[in-house]
């Protein structure tokens, strides 16, 4: 279950006092504990589900500092959670008593258009490093939300708007520098310590923190892209299922089964009503485009095409402000979608009550399926469809609810026992989901990497792999 009821914070003995405080006064950057008038901000993560509260959060300045906390969760036994964006939909990215790593002043960006290669801090966004490159004419493969932090999303593959063309986001890294257990400060590549980059390649926080993260750049001198929104039907989906899976590598898709948003372009009739909402990505100019795009408009008359060039970054849809919402989500990989499944996928839509749910249908394939299953960590390579179900709502005790309805609506569609899901999208499922989402054919070689570097398992607030 991913709801959990907030804890009181433990007592600091005096001992642990004076730790802290030598930790403060080597520190660069910003210790805050339960008493800090900044504490319950930098305590809160992107969803509600969870309201724990950190014995420590430790805003890191640099590598250094991250070893130095490191250091000191280790000699005192501590829960180490480690956040980016804070985006974990298992409530990774705090601790209830424990310490957190914030890695959100890890801003720096470093782009070299003559190696073709950006250094970005572990801090960033997939907003703010999209947006920098965009102007150069160049991009990095990230996920579909502009708040998400690429250190998770990296580190658990990524999937997103140019999938097809580019790969996973780990499909782009080159190099990472990365904090172990111990408090060395390793950079890592397929040519130094190459066994530790292959596992952060898909397996997660598990083996270290990362700090910054070296992408090869990609040229994309022409976009087009933009929501076109159709009528909600069982066709229209099957329909863009099979021309998406046949497109040109060029074009990724996501397919979103949800309520109409109240936005300029929706007719006022059809806020709130089931409606298609498809992001389309196609990484070259207008006139190819079109020809891509002319089956998808084929399909019905639009309720609203805003398709059109532009930068990569404006794919990055504005998000709504307001209460930080709960989210619940489920998640699993198909071959194929066909009527019955696309009406069941929107009779559970209406049986939802929550005031945000979706149905996701991402077609993968391209560029993300042509690398060797070996070469990194991800364990799907051969997934041709992710069906992901989320509900977003603003208490707890909804969420329980919506929990429900997402592991109905995901066994509804065959489930995923069998095969895992992605692990950026695994709620916690228990210990044989995790083992599946990784991938048998992974697990051993994970396991001895983690023996290798984190031997007590020192980084255990994650999608765990257990050392061997």
């Amino acid at each position: 279950m991913n709801v959990h009821m907030r804890k009181a914070q433990g007592m600091i003995s005096p001992p642990l006092a004076l730790e802290i405080e030598a930790l403060r006064i080597r520190f660069l950057g910003l210790i805050a504990l339960g008493d800090d008038p900044d504490y319950e901000t930098l305590r809160a993560v992107a969803s509600s589900n969870w309201d724990h509260r950190p014995m420590l959060i430790a805003r890191v300045a640099n590598a250094a500092d991250v070893a130095d906390v490191v250091d000191f969760a280790r000699r005192n036994m501590l829960e180490i959670a480690v956040r980016s964006g804070g985006h974990s939909v298992c409530g990774h990215s705090t601790s209830e008593g424990g310490v957190v790593i914030d890695l959100r002043d890890l801003k720096a960006i470093d782009i070299d258009l003559d190696e073709m290669t950006v250094w970005a801090g572990s801090g960033l966004t997939a907003g703010e490093v999209t947006r920098a490159l965009d102007g150069h004419g160049v991009a990095v493969g990230f996920g579909d939300s502009a708040s998400v932090g690429i250190g998770g999303l990296t580190l658990g593959g990524g999937v997103g708007y140019l999938t097809r063309k580019l790969g996973l986001t780990i499909d782009a890294l080159i190099a990472a520098e990365i904090v172990t257990a111990s408090g060395s400060i390793l950079t890592v590549s397929e040519s130094s310590y190459p066994d530790l980059f292959w596992a952060i390649r898909g397996g997660g926080g598990n083996f270290g923190i990362v700090t910054r993260f070296c992408y090869r750049l990609s040229p994309l001198p022409e976009f087009v892209g933009g929501p076109l929104i159709l009528p909600a039907t069982p066709e229209n989906i099957v329909g863009f299922v099979a021309a998406a899976k046949v497109a040109p590598d060029d074009l990724t898709t996501i397919l979103m089964v949800m309520p109409a948003p109240p936005m300029p372009f929706i007719p006022p009739g059809l806020v709130g009503k089931t409606v298609l909402l498809c992001m389309m990505a196609y990484a070259g100019p207008a006139a190819e485009a079109d020809h891509a795009l002319a089956p998808f408009r084929a399909l019905d008359n639009a309720i609203a095409d805003l398709v059109r060039p532009g930068p990569y970054g404006m794919m990055y849809l504005p998000e709504a402000p307001g209460p930080v919402p709960t989210v619940s989500i489920r998640s699993l990989f198909r071959d194929d979608i066909d009527l019955a499944d696309a009406s069941e996928i929107i009779k559970r839509l209406d049986l939802c009550e929550a005031p945000m749910r979706v149905a996701q249908i991402r077609i993968l394939g391209g560029a993300a399926s042509r690398i060797p299953a070996e070469a990194t960590a991800y364990a799907h390579r051969d997934a041709e469809i992710l069906v992901a179900f989320m509900a977003m709502d603003n208490s707890v005790e909804a969420a329980v609810a919506h929990e429900r309805w997402t592991g109905v609506c995901t066994l509804s569609l065959g489930g995923a026992q069998d095969r895992g899901t992605y692990v950026n999208f695994l709620a916690e499922q228990g210990e044989d989901m995790v083992r599946a989402s990784y991938g048998d054919q992974n697990w051993q070689r994970l396991r001895q990497v983690k023996h290798q570097y984190d031997p007590t398992n020192l980084f255990r607030r994650n999608h765990n792999i257990p050392p061997a």
